[in-house]
């Protein structure tokens, strides 16, 4: 099974967590950020992963930390669950509705980190959660894995929804992204790195 599990203490947070690719999408989740906790939640079950995340971050600052800190963890636990990416799809897209809103999420398990973040926000935060940590938990991910991955909100309203919408998508893309295809790496160079 692919998996992994890594802790990573700093002065700002202490976070541990543990994950399954090949899981059936069960999650533990305890940020202190309660709409974070559930759009993680959310992710490990439309991606079917298996997912444990605890921190401890320094919210009497601000939610910066420790969501961008909890994504950086991800990136790089997902990347040793990956290990030698031989046979993965390598690619994943999802276009997903929530209600009035259409996003796309579209990536690349390419070893060559780069997003692009298309969501106009309306509102500050959503509960203790600020907008604007979603391109950055994104971004945290997107260099600390090594994905490609391309976010666009088509459009829409509710903010809630908009960011529900992106890591419905996220997950599903990489459920696509990390199936095992053949014996082969996924690379005319033969590496994906």
């Amino acid at each position: 099974m692919r998996t992994a599990e890594k802790s990573r203490d700093t002065k700002e947070t202490k976070i541990y967590e543990k994950i399954n690719l090949d899981g059936n999408g069960n999650s533990e989740i305890d940020t202190g950020i309660g709409f974070f906790d559930h759009m993680l939640t959310l992710f490990a079950f439309h991606s079917n992963f298996d997912l444990v995340v605890k921190a401890d971050g320094d919210l009497e600052v601000c939610d910066h930390h420790t969501i961008e800190d909890c994504g950086i963890l991800l990136g790089k636990l997902f990347l040793e669950a990956l290990g030698d990416k031989k046979g993965i799809a390598r690619y994943g897209s999802m276009n997903l509705p929530m209600d009035e809103v259409l996003c796309n999420v579209t990536l690349d398990i390419s070893g060559r980190p780069y997003l692009v973040f298309n969501c106009d926000f309306n509102r500050e935060n959503i509960g203790t959660m600020s907008c604007e940590m979603v391109e950055e938990f994104f971004r945290a991910f997107s260099v600390a894995s090594g994905i490609t991955l391309h976010i666009n909100v088509f459009y829409g309203k509710n903010d809630h929804h908009k960011v529900e919408a992106i890591f419905k998508a996220f997950g599903r893309a990489l459920k696509q992204a990390v199936k095992i295809e053949s014996d082969k790496i996924p690379s005319s160079k033969g590496v994906l790195e």
